[in-house]
């Protein structure tokens, strides 16, 4: 199986929305860097059913998002951030002010 590491992220956001055997073979799996046998026997399970546990899981992650967006809308705020501190950062050097003021004014009415 390959790992998606943006499963993480997705776990930050709705993990708890999961089992908690889902939750905990995700967590051992992408954030413990455990493998499908040691999972096993820490979970009391086979290593089938951890596999079809981190699927299912990594689906409903997945549906989760596609739903309701809030990873990808953090995501944007991160990148509007950092666009305001670059214009923030240029202003010291720049003498067009007003318009770059203008710039940010609307990056934060989007945030």
């Amino acid at each position: 199986m390959a790992k998606d590491l943006s499963i993480s992220v997705l776990m930050d956001f709705y993990g708890q929305l999961l089992t908690d055997k889902r939750y905990d073979a995700l967590d051992m799996y992408y954030n413990q860097d455990l493998s499908l046998g040691e999972i096993a026997g820490e979970l009391g399970i086979s290593r089938q059913g951890v596999r079809d546990n981190i699927k299912h899981a990594e689906a409903q992650l997945a549906q989760l998002e596609e739903k309701l967006g809030l990873a990808k809308r953090f995501s944007d705020i991160l990148a509007d951030i950092d666009e305001m501190e670059k214009i923030i950062s240029g202003m010291e050097k720049n003498s067009e002010t007003e318009q770059l003021l203008e710039t940010v004014r609307h990056i934060a009415s989007k945030i």
